[in-house]
């Protein structure tokens, strides 16, 4: 997993005014949660520093400097104002070697599907997978090999398997699927 560095600082004032007033100069409230004292961490991030790591599909283990503090954490969570999609909150989750965490990977199809040769249409119905395992085991990204994949099938999660994690998503959602086109359905009727 590729790492984020961030610095941040703490926050003494937690109400909703002075959150407003450090969001009006570009800095953004964040919370880390699972530190050593069971209570979460409430600090600030400058708007300016974060952009790389939320505005990108790729996961990343953040380094976080808090006051001289350092946390390695991942991002759980986001959110955006309603209307003008200004970054309004963090959630980060502090990890620690020996505590598995869940977090989301994104999927890579490898490989030229046999039923896209025959014309078929492969389509990518699940773009991140939840896995569970120890930070350092978690990959960048999922690899999937279509390449024995025929037309009108699909590989389910129960079917993929990976070294050292463990997959949260149902057994039977369909990560991806080679679908019948129009061309491919007229050429199968031309062949009876």
């Amino acid at each position: 997993m590729k790492v984020f560095s961030l610095s941040g600082a703490l926050r003494n004032d937690l109400g909703k005014k002075a959150t407003k007033a450090i969001r009006k100069e570009s800095i953004v409230p964040a919370i880390i949660y699972g530190n050593d004292e069971k209570k979460a961490l409430h600090i600030s991030v400058k708007a300016a520093d974060v952009r790389k790591l939320v505005y990108t599909p790729e996961i990343f283990l953040v380094d976080l400097n808090v006051e001289g503090v350092a946390y390695k954490a991942i991002l759980k969570d986001l959110q955006f104002h309603p209307v003008s999609d200004d970054l309004l909150h963090i959630d980060f989750l502090q990890v620690f070697e020996a505590k598995p965490i869940v977090m989301e990977v994104p999927v890579v199809l490898d490989g030229l599907a046999e039923g896209v040769k025959a014309g078929g249409k492969l389509s990518l119905d699940i773009r991140k997978l939840k896995v569970k395992a120890l930070y350092d085991a978690v990959p960048e990204k999922l690899h999937v090999d279509v390449s024995a994949l025929g037309l009108g099938k699909s590989i389910q999660v129960g079917e993929l398997h990976f070294e050292g994690l463990e997959l949260l998503n149902a057994k039977n959602a369909v990560v991806c699927r080679v679908q019948l086109t129009r061309a491919a359905r007229g050429a199968a009727a031309k062949a009876k």
